[in-house]
């Protein structure tokens, strides 16, 4: 069983690290936004490419997101990536927890 509980932390732990980078993108991402920087920059290019897409959905569902000329989207994405990493991320360590404690499941 020690398998399956190391496998369910291994996926916590790179969703875990996979959201966070994420979360950094998309805050100097909405950093850069503030300055104007060159859109043929690589980098400021891959930003946009990474977070554009999801912040266009974002836009779209909500579209209060968007008052009086601030874009409170990537706010919106920074919360919910903070609560998919509370949410799901919590509960696949909870979970690797209670497969490693499962009574009557050790020695198989």
């Amino acid at each position: 069983m020690f398998l399956l509980e190391n496998f369910i932390q291994a996926i916590a732990f790179t969703l875990d690290s996979l959201l966070s980078i994420y979360f950094w993108i998309v805050l100097i991402s909405a950093l850069l936004s503030w300055v104007n920087p060159d859109p043929r920059n690589p980098i400021v290019r891959f930003l946009y490419s990474v977070t554009e897409p999801v912040l266009y959905h974002i836009r779209r569902r909500l579209p209060f997101v968007v008052a009086g000329g601030l874009d409170l989207s990537p706010l919106v994405l920074m919360i919910g990536i903070q609560f998919a990493k509370m949410l799901v991320v919590k509960s696949l360590y909870d979970l690797s927890l209670r497969v490693s404690g499962m009574p009557g499941m050790r020695g198989i």
